[in-house]
């Protein structure tokens, strides 16, 4: 706690004559420091701060149009048009001022409003480009004329050098779309899915429902798209998330794993202490807002609102609904480590610790041999456990005391770093390492890992690292960017000594690590205990399997002139059919990050075309050439339904919404019943690599990630996360039930491997040239898909 800092410099006794306060040099020394660092961060924020406000101007325009305006007073031209005079009469104070004062007052103030006023059309005027979508669905590498000079004013209105948050007041809103639209577009997924039957009932359902409740539905909606900043967002948090009152370790919660094949250090303590190190630089430079804003094209930005909430933040439990409480400049970590929670300070004289002295204060809490307190080894799987029993736990038996003060030093810490104690890892030798890996960042031992904070970093003993993320604060790309941003810092920037050390020296004059005092009553630890079975009994159903698809990546697929998103959608989609004899509703994950406060939308890849590519794919008396047409039409079609998607004119999040102002007004409506009810037997997800481009896998192949994943949605179906690993590696997270005999992770594995190389061999009279190029490496940098 912060008192044991104080006593280590501070002492204070009492003589017959009165009191002797002495103070160590040491301590004013840091005191001051800490106060010089405090201001100048508020200084750098508050210049940070108002550079953005003002983008796509700056300070610096400001006072060119004042002295602009002050020089035309001298040669008597009033480009005003009167409007200086009118200001000057109004003044407040007139008679305490000169004349001369009072016109250069009024012209420094008619300057400012004409400044705010450019500032405001530029804004607007970028805003109303970002509102143009054309560009993506022009066909890859066909740029028309329209959309070269769109991006020509895009450069120009974006200025230069922004930061991290100057887009936001320029991104358009989420459009709420049509309802008939979004009607016919949802009878167009299903229809594949529904035998002729079913069909016209759900026809006549959604007609019903478009002639009836949907137009007084749809226009509160519209209410408060033209209100609120996004009209999808906050809903989706809460009632997604954060109203959930299950489990959230393996039902929300997804992980990120390392380096897939480097390992930079083999020493525990010291590989935590350089990515802790290297979380803290990357927290500096997200709360200053100098990480630059991530563009489409490199031109078109998107939203950065999600990154706000990525330190300091946690989850707090409650009867009906959860909070996220996030918090401004936490200086401290939680560690927990063999059932201990230890609180470690991360600054000392007003900077962050070094990775070396990090690195000695986890190898003290690796080395301290002290025992658990009773009920504090499974205490945080309070967080893994329903939400309800832990949310009345934290009220009677943490709300004050001991209990209160170690809870709030969890809760309000930058994040939570666990030592795990069992290795973990990729090991090409070793099978089903991955698997194990995965379970491990997905779940661990149920209570190691505190499921509410907005990450854990996760460090294994033999250097590996990994993170579980809470979900409803942000999505994956985001947790992505940071970590990819540690990682290349971690191994090309930090480095460690030859022995596996952190570089630099040692302070040995640090306090220790502080043990976190639990007073944990029997009731208290019965609730924890029947949280731990449960969270269990979830964990030990979850069947993973990752599988690395190294036959062929993305070099070669864009040879066949096709997204690779949608390859592998269609590859999944027939391996979906021969591992279940049958279609099923599919969800795919797609950004609409172009709009401001924009999370995510629902591209529903089990189409009609997708659906006829299957059936041709297993019917034996269809030729290659036919099979490859149907291809064709299904990854046209696929990549359509992502671009609207991304654009705002997806299905789900408006029907959604209109189920949720239908709760709202008491109105019943059958057809949304219907749809929000649906079961999302396939789940899947493309995780995005290379958002920073800080390491050139082309230099180094062998610093690639192995991406990440998340556990099975429904019962009786799978969750697949794929990654696009450069241009030669495609890895899958997959993801089901044990308790499910219709589902085997490893064997949905084989069959995506089986459908890739089968929906390969349609183009291979076309591209077995390229082919071989691409294996021995001579294709590089092959321009990215948008």
């Amino acid at each position: 706690m912060a008192e044991a800092h104080q006593a280590v410099g501070f002492e204070f006794t009492v003589r017959p004559d009165g009191a002797d306060i002495k103070l160590s040099q040491e301590v004013i020394k840091n005191i001051y420091l800490s106060g010089v660092t405090a201001w100048r961060k508020r200084a750098i924020q508050f210049k940070n701060g108002v550079l953005a406000g003002v983008y796509p101007a700056s300070p610096s325009s400001w006072l060119i149009v004042v002295i602009a305006m002050m020089s035309t007073l001298y040669v008597h031209v009033d480009l005003s048009l009167g409007m200086i005079d009118i200001i000057k009469e109004n003044l407040p104070s007139r008679g305490y001022m000169s004349v001369q004062t009072q016109m250069v007052l009024s012209a420094i103030l008619f300057a400012t409003g004409i400044w705010l006023f450019f500032i405001y059309l530029l804004r607007y005027s970028l805003k109303a480009l970002l509102s143009y979508h054309a560009w993506i669905f022009e066909s890859h590498g066909k740029m028309s004329s329209s959309t070269k000079l769109w991006l020509s004013l895009i450069k120009m209105f974006s200025g230069r050098r922004p930061l991290l948050y100057s887009f936001q007041a320029s991104l358009p809103r989420l459009p709420v779309p049509s309802v008939d639209d979004t009607i016919d577009r949802y009878l167009e997924s299903v229809r594949a899915l529904l035998d002729n039957k079913q069909y016209r009932q759900m026809e006549t359902l959604a007609n019903d429902f478009r002639n009836t409740s949907a137009p007084q539905l749809q226009r509160y909606l519209m209410l408060k798209s033209w209100w609120a900043t996004n009209y999808v967002s906050d809903w989706w948090e809460e009632y997604i998330y954060l109203r959930g009152r299950s489990p959230i370790m393996v039902n929300s919660n997804f992980y990120v794993m390392d380096l897939l094949y480097v390992t930079p250090t083999r020493r525990q303590a010291a590989r935590a202490g350089n990515t802790v190190h290297a979380m803290l630089q990357y927290r500096r430079k997200l709360e200053r807002g100098e990480h630059a804003p991530l563009r489409a094209l490199g031109i078109v930005p998107m939203c950065s609102s999600q990154m706000e909430r990525m330190f300091n933040t946690t989850r707090i439990p409650g009867i009906e609904t959860d909070i996220v409480q996030h918090l401004t400049d936490r200086k401290h970590l939680v560690v927990y480590h063999k059932g201990r929670f230890f609180q470690v300070w991360l600054y000392t004289g007003g900077r962050h610790l070094l990775p070396s002295e990090l690195e000695m204060q986890f190898q003290r809490i690796l080395t301290d041999t002290t025992e658990p307190q009773p009920g504090e080894l499974k205490l945080a799987a309070l967080t893994a456990g329903n939400r309800v029993p832990w949310a009345r736990a934290r009220l009677r038996y943490f709300s004050q005391g001991v209990n209160k003060a170690s809870l709030q030093a969890v809760e309000s810490s930058a994040f939570f770093l666990t030592l795990d104690d069992e290795a973990q890892g990729y090991d090409p030798e070793q099978t089903g390492s991955l698997d194990s890996y995965a379970k491990s960042l997905l779940h661990g031992k149920c209570y190691d890992r505190w499921f509410d904070k907005s990450f854990n970093l996760i460090s294994y003993p033999n250097g590996k690292m990994g993170i579980n993320t809470e979900h409803s604060w942000a999505d994956a790309p985001i947790i992505g960017h940071m970590w990819e941003y540690v990682l290349a810092t971690d191994c090309f920037h930090l480095g460690y000594t030859e022995e596996g050390h952190c570089k630099g020296d040692v302070n040995k004059g640090l306090p220790y690590p502080t043990r976190l005092q639990w007073q944990i009553p029997k009731e208290c630890r019965e609730t924890i205990e029947s949280s731990y079975v449960l969270a269990k009994q979830i964990a030990d159903d979850v069947d993973f399997h990752g599988c690395l698809f190294s036959e062929f990546g993305k070099g070669l697929i864009k040879t066949c002139k096709t997204s690779p998103d949608a390859f592998i959608q269609l590859a999944l989609q027939l391996a979906q059919f021969r591992d279940q004899g049958g279609f099923c509703l599919t969800y795919e994950s797609s950004m609409t990050r172009m709009f401001r406060e924009g999370r995510t939308e629902t591209v529903r890849s089990c189409t009609s075309e997708a659906v006829a590519f299957v059936r041709a794919m297993e019917e034996e008396d269809k030729s290659n050439i036919t099979r490859l047409e149907l291809f064709r039409k299904a990854a046209d079609k696929h990549q359509n339904m992502y671009r609207l998607a991304m654009t705002g004119s997806g299905i789900d999040r408006h029907l959604f919404c209109l189920y949720i102002m239908s709760k709202y007004l008491g109105m019943d409506s059958p057809f949304l019943k219907q749809v929000l009810s649906e079961p999302w037997k396939l789940s899947t997800s493309q995780t995005p690599q290379q958002q920073l481009n800080l390491v050139d896998i082309n230099k180094f192949p062998r610093y690639v990630g192995a991406g990440g994943g998340f556990g099975p949605v429904a019962d009786d179906g799978y969750g697949v996360s794929y990654i696009i690993v450069g241009e030669n590696l495609i890895t899958f997270h997959i993801s089901s039930k044990f308790s499910s005999p219709e589902t085997d992770s490893f064997r949905f594995g084989q069959n995506i491997r089986k459908a890739m190389l089968d929906i390969q061999k349609l183009f291979k009279p076309i591209n077995h040239k390229t082919e071989l190029q691409v294996k021995n490496g001579v294709m590089q940098n092959v321009k990215k898909d948008v």
